[in-house]
């Protein structure tokens, strides 16, 4: 991938990993100003087609339910340092709120999901690609707190989404993604040595950028010398 632009992290891993952990760390060794964060949900496909009833019956841990070609399209985008709209998905009616989330084009661009690395026109794009890998039974507590206080599920809804999709998905298409990632995290955002060794290529790829710019900056500036220089010849 062209450099010269900003940088793309992925992050994959299955639900409840940690993945959003990772996002944050990177966001405040940066700050918000340099970092944006894009979540992989925000690029389920509209379905305001469907009722709630049928909304509730997708399978949003396959990969069919995600719309690629938008989110291949805003990265893109994002590539050129061109802002886009996201998405807001809201997960309590399974569907696309009626609002967006504007992005301004910043250097450095998180994609987490747990489906981030299965799609390969999106993959292609990444520089770094890391994945969380966190033991089931504690990926399975983290669901079941974060879908009772955040998204107003019950528990038995959880487990059966969880017994039925979350887990045969994981094996089929999260698990073996894994063999795609540069970086392979245990433990999450705990994982100090990890996160330093993240922040390490994240750096290498910034002074990267910094000297092609600089490089740029020092052809503008010789270019009118060498105007001048050509005119006094002729």
């Amino acid at each position: 991938m062209n450099h010269q632009q900003h940088i793309l992290i992925g992050i994959a891993g299955g639900s409840g990993s940690g993945k959003t952990m990772i996002s944050s760390r990177i966001v405040e060794e940066y700050g918000p100003e340099h970092v944006a964060v894009i979540e992989l949900d925000s690029y389920y496909r509209d379905l305001s087609h469907l009722d709630l009833t049928a909304r509730r019956a997708v399978n949003f841990d396959h990969p069919d339910a995600f719309d690629v070609d938008l989110l291949v399209e805003h990265l893109h985008h994002l590539r050129a340092r061109e802002s886009i709209d996201v998405p807001v998905y809201d997960y309590v009616n399974h569907n696309r709120k009626n609002v967006v989330q504007r992005i301004d084009g910043p250097p450095i661009v998180v994609l987490e999901g747990i489906l981030a690395f299965y799609f390969r026109r999106v993959r292609e794009l990444m520089d770094i690609k890391i994945f969380v890998d966190t033991p089931d039974d504690i990926r399975l507590l983290r669901r079941i707190r974060r879908d009772m206080l955040e998204r107003g599920r019950d528990l038995q809804g959880i487990l059966d989404q969880y017994e039925h999709l979350v887990r045969p998905m994981h094996q089929t298409f999260v698990e073996p993604s894994k063999r795609e990632a540069d970086i392979i995290v245990p433990r999450g955002g705990e994982n100090t040595i990890a996160i330093e060794i993240i922040r390490a290529k994240v750096e290498k790829l910034l002074r990267g950028m910094k000297s092609v710019a600089e490089h740029r900056h020092a052809q503008a500036a010789r270019r009118p010398q060498q105007a001048l220089e050509g005119e006094a010849a002729v």
